[in-house]
């Protein structure tokens, strides 16, 4: 059975920090290119960060370049975001993304992030 627990989400202060990890199972994570995404309310879900499946490649979103960190252990089937400088706008649910081009893609059930004062 394949799952994706997200967790570290929370409420944070504006310029405050926070890491999200996301524990993969039930699928060979090694060969799987990882993201996460973001929803905020009566938005659209976005591509946050993406990291290819042995962690050589990593692409942002532009406001977040700079700020966050996408990383992940492949000996540990966990992949993380570390959020700095956090701004009122990264507020929102976020999401982990399995994906592999021959075999499709899975999603986490999300944690949410709130920074406010």
């Amino acid at each position: 059975q394949v799952q994706l627990v997200e967790s570290g989400g929370g409420s944070v202060q504006p310029g405050g920090s926070l890491r999200l990890s996301c524990a993969a199972s039930g699928f060979t994570f090694s060969n799987y290119a990882m993201s996460w995404y973001r929803q905020a309310p009566g938005k659209e879900r976005e591509l946050v960060a993406s990291v290819s499946s042995q962690g050589g490649n990593t692409n942002y979103k532009d406001s977040v370049k700079g700020r966050f960190t996408i990383s992940r252990d492949n000996a540990k089937n966990t992949v993380y975001l570390q959020m700095n400088s956090l701004k009122p706008d990264d507020t929102a649910v976020y999401y982990c993304k399995a994906t592999r081009r021959t075999e499709g893609y899975y999603w986490g059930q999300g944690t949410q992030v709130t920074v406010s004062s």
